[in-house]
């Protein structure tokens, strides 16, 4: 009774919440429990093969009832884990005084490439008690430097011409590539370092070697190529072993890209390099690499494999012998034939891995089967990326036909005509009678329907013959969002699908037609609603290195990468190079992702500077993409003025590159650009808006609107001025939105920056055409490129688009950030905002993210009496949270007002507080799992 009488008076007397008077329920003692979620850099957890040599560490602090912040810490590191904690001999942070639990730089001696370290941390709470030290976590260096090899690139000497097919591209028939060796000592531990210019599939005595997919991925193959580092230690036999790889085209050498530049892979073909290090008890090494000992033959099953074109598999083309396969010791290899060697580039860096490579994530049964003429469709349920595990009965010689697409024909035959001239075909022959069971190793495609033909048709298809295998990046979902309204939980479903669809090892346009490309503008829309949804905080790191290894000598950014559209640089696209490494550093609080970017950024800046002209930035664009209703003559194109668009986003790189310049400390810098930015505001102001606010330059538009207003570009009077004018133009449009891909993002956040949330709400939930839950209503599984993708009464776009695209889906952020009211104050949630719009239009709002210091939820619960906000903050934090203080109404004729106002009675885990509430209604709160209830 005592207890909760102090915590009575405690919340009377302050509202910065003390950690004494913050929790439900009895404490337990903090300084027992040790830090946890250790993981160095972008949220590596004891990894092998690792990419950096000077990383840096994280933690968490435990999640426990009383509220913990941190006031020091320790992190010792060793070579040997028998060290620590007490004689670390890399380094020892000593006790430092900060609260900082992420991104720790590692300070002490060199580390080499293969060498393994040792880390723990304890940390000190806000009283001066000390916990326990942490587990003992540890990372593993890969092979940094190209000096590191011994082995050379392989590949079969193929003393044939290489066909051509109808587009007069390669055909690339897979290759097998094998040696044996002799390991006759005890075995300590094994290392594999390997990787390709295509894609390969590694075996030890014929067992597959980790469970990737599409190895070694997606880079600037002329700057750099990725490779991977395996623990094979448990593989190898002591005695004879055989070591095989199957290499195929994959991005590298393969039809991939547009038409026009298709040309440049016909000198391209596939190699493997591969060094397997092995150390044996006794100290002595063994090195068994690629090189000319190996042998090869492309007359494997698999006969063809292409990113676009799908998979042809001969199972009469099997590799065994006498039960004996290609890749266990003892396969006769006479008919084989030798390799040729090339030496590496130097010019070309071998570096590890630096994000998580992509796998089998998940696995999607068919839901029904429909027989359409002589075939068969099986409907997953799901617009998902990956390929299909077959079970199904065959005749010996039957060749199986697998088809795949996004939807079907109002006949219910597949609709294929946005694949471009992607073929999406997969092919099985087999070798005697009985049910064959597969899956396509090398390629991938974006399907919802599977259809088939070929098989023994004695038998009745049934739904378990074709499973979907869904193959993106192995990150974990981070985010979750969910509502009281179906429609709005599906548009969060088609947001997490549309992400998962086109992450796979980069981030591309589409999954399923001839294009699948890292477009720099789809990204730069949807970054920061994937960083909420998805733990993607190495996928973007890596691509950025990739767009750095783009940039042009004149500083320009291509609009594609890895490049493979030439020399085209666009505002609106080319500006991801300063957008997103601030939103990544903005909901992670990573500097690193700043340091390593900021060159780059800066020379963005003189790129767009050398398209100034008067202060008015002529730098080409497509514009607004695919706004709808466009009335240009191309009408993919928006009619938002080009110049505005880009004279905008030159003022929005200078905003963030001043930022990020005081981030990193660059005091001079942030101050030029800074003063380069207020110029270009009064440029933009001057030339684009009239004194009265109104957009004076070509035609009137919402995303001219949100873009100056949205992006801070008009100075406070012109700003009010404005508002009027952006509100006609969605009254002019009968309440829908007219955006494209720029434009669209903007919409939700600067309707609520200029107060008018109602506005936004009625959009989103909007149904009729052009809105995002009009998809949904048409029953859309994934975002789609266009607003009218299809439509139940007219059928698929003449345009055909993509039906999994994810730039539309940026609405998320608004969705977590306001509707569900989780959003960071600080970067990296260090400092939490939880402010969430309370509407009519629900009952409940749930949603929750894994930030950098653990779980922060929020939900928000409507009834006839009461609005409740459950919320739960992470240790080491603190969180302003904004106690509505009324209503949104439905947009309906018989309601004058936008809102309801709260009575304003309120209590904090059940203790009333409204008297002793400060005037702005907001409390800051430190960790723990609060309940407040707001009387209407």
């Amino acid at each position: 009774m005592f207890i909760q009488k102090l915590k009575t008076i405690c919340l009377l007397l302050t509202f910065c919440i003390l950690p004494a008077c913050s929790l439900v329920g009895e404490t337990t003692d903090p300084v027992s429990k040790q830090p946890q979620q250790l993981k160095i850099n972008q949220g590596f957890v004891n990894p092998i093969g690792f990419y950096d040599a000077t990383p840096n560490f994280s933690w968490q602090l435990p999640q426990i009832e009383q509220s913990i912040q941190q006031s020091r810490y320790q992190i010792v590191v060793a070579s040997n884990p028998e060290l620590l904690p007490n004689q670390p001999d890399l380094w020892d942070s000593q006790v430092v005084t900060s609260n900082q639990t992420t991104f720790i730089d590692y300070q002490g001696k060199a580390l080499t490439s293969r060498q393994k370290v040792y880390w723990q941390v304890k940390y000190w709470d806000q009283h001066g008690q000390p916990s326990n030290w942490s587990e003992i976590a540890h990372f593993e260096l890969g092979l940094l430097s190209n000096q590191d090899w011994q082995a050379q690139w392989i590949e079969i000497d193929n003393q044939q011409p290489i066909k051509l097919n109808k587009f007069k591209t390669p055909i690339h028939i897979p290759q097998h590539l094998r040696t044996e060796f002799a390991s006759n000592k005890t075995i300590n531990k094994a290392r594999l370092y390997i990787t390709a210019k295509g894609v390969f599939e590694a075996f030890i005595n014929g067992k597959k070697i980790g469970d990737d997919i599409l190895t070694p991925g997606y880079t600037p193959y002329k700057k750099r190529i990725e490779t991977l580092t395996y623990d094979v230690t448990n593989m190898i036999n002591q005695g004879k072993n055989a070591f095989g790889i199957q290499l195929a085209e994959g991005w590298y050498a393969g039809r991939f890209g547009p038409k026009r530049h298709w040309h440049k892979k016909l000198e391209l073909t596939p190699k493997v390099l591969a060094q397997l290090e092995i150390e044996f008890v006794d100290g002595s090494k063994q090195l068994v690499i690629t090189d000319k000992n190996w042998c090869a033959t492309q007359n494997g099953p698999v006969r063809t494999s292409g990113l676009y074109d799908g998979e042809r598999y001969d199972a009469n083309f099997e590799l065994i012998d006498n039960k004996t396969a290609w890749h266990q010791v003892g396969y006769p290899t006479s008919s084989w034939q030798a390799v040729k060697t090339t030496t590496l580039e130097q010019d070309v860096l071998l570096t590890p891995k630096r994000h998580f490579t992509s796998k089998n994530k998940e696995e999607l049964p068919a839901l029904s089967v429909t027989k359409v003429a002589d075939k068969y469709i099986f409907d997953l349920g799901q617009n998902m990326v990956g390929v299909p595990r077959i079970k199904i009965p065959m005749l010996k010689g039957q060749t199986l036909n697998l088809r795949f697409a996004e939807g079907i024909n109002a006949d219910g035959s597949l609709y294929t005509k946005n694949l471009g001239s992607a073929k999406q075909l997969d092919f099985y022959t087999a070798k005697q009678d009985g049910v064959v069971e597969w899956q396509p190793q090398f390629t991938f495609h974006g399907f919802r329907y599977v259809e088939i033909s070929g098989f023994d048709e004695s038998y009745q298809p049934q739904t378990s013959w074709v499973t979907g295998i869904v193959q993106y990046t192995d990150f974990a979902l981070a985010g979750s969002f969910v509502s009281s309204n179906n429609q709005l939980n599906q548009l969060q479903s088609n947001i997490e699908w549309g992400l998962k669809g086109n992450f796979l090892d980069i981030p591309t346009d589409c999954p399923q037609r001839s294009e699948r490309l890292g477009w720099t503008g789809d990204a730069l829309a949807f970054a920061n609603t994937s960083l909420f949804v998805a733990d993607s905080h190495a996928f973007w790191a890596a691509w950025m290195q990739s767009i750095r290894e783009e940039q042009f000598e004149n500083h320009g950014v291509p609009v594609v990468v890895p490049n493979e559209v030439g020399e085209i640089v666009q505002a609106g696209w080319s500006d991801a190079a300063v957008t997103i490494p601030w939103d990544v550093y903005w909901r992670t609080g990573d500097t690193d992702i700043l340091a390593e970017n900021y060159d780059m950024m800066t020379r963005w800046i003189k790129y767009h500077q050398g398209q100034l002209k008067d202060g008015i930035s002529h730098m080409w664009t497509v514009g607004d993409w695919l706004q709808p209703y466009s009335t240009m003559p191309d009408s993919r194109r928006g009619e938002t003025d080009n110049t505005l668009i880009s004279s905008a986003f030159y003022a929005r790189s200078l905003d963030l590159v001043a930022r990020t310049a005081k981030v990193l400390g660059k005091q001079q810098d942030w101050q030029d650009y800074q003063r380069l930015f207020e110029q270009a505001k009064r440029d933009f102001q001057q030339h684009f808006f009239d004194a009265n606010g109104r957009l004076k330059v070509g035609i009137q538009t919402q995303t001219a609107y949100l873009l100056a207003i949205g992006f801070d570009l008009l100075d406070a009077e012109t700003t009010q001025k404005a508002v009027p004018h952006l509100l006609a133009q969605f009254d002019a449009a009968g309440g829908h939105l007219r955006t494209g891909f720029l434009g669209t993002p903007l919409i939700a956040p600067v309707l609520d920056k200029i107060g008018r949330a109602d506005v936004a709400l009625d959009l989103v939930f909007k149904q009729s055409y052009p809105s995002w839950l009009y998809s949904v209503s048409q029953g859309a599984t994934t975002m789609w490129e266009r607003w009218d993708g299809f439509t139940f009464d007219k059928g698929y776009a003449k345009k055909a688009g993509s039906l999994n695209h994810y730039a539309y889906g940026a609405i998320g952020q608004w969705l977590y950030d306001r509707l569900a009211g989780i959003s960071p104050l600080t970067a990296g949630y260090q400092n939490i905002r939880i402010a969430p719009i309370v509407t009519e239009h629900l009952s409940f709002v749930e949603a929750s993210y894994q930030s950098p210091h653990g779980l922060i939820s929020s939900k928000w619960q409507l009834n006839s009496s009461t609005v409740t906000l459950d919320i739960v903050i992470p240790a080491n934090t603190t969180a302003q949270v904004e106690i509505p203080t009324h209503i949104f109404n439905k947009q309906e004729q018989n309601k004058a007002s936008r809102t309801t106002k709260l009575t304003g009675d309120v209590s904090l885990n059940g203790q009333p507080i409204k008297q002793s509430l400060p005037s702005n209604n907001q409390l800051t709160l430190t960790a723990g799992k609060y309940k407040i209830e707001v009387k209407r």
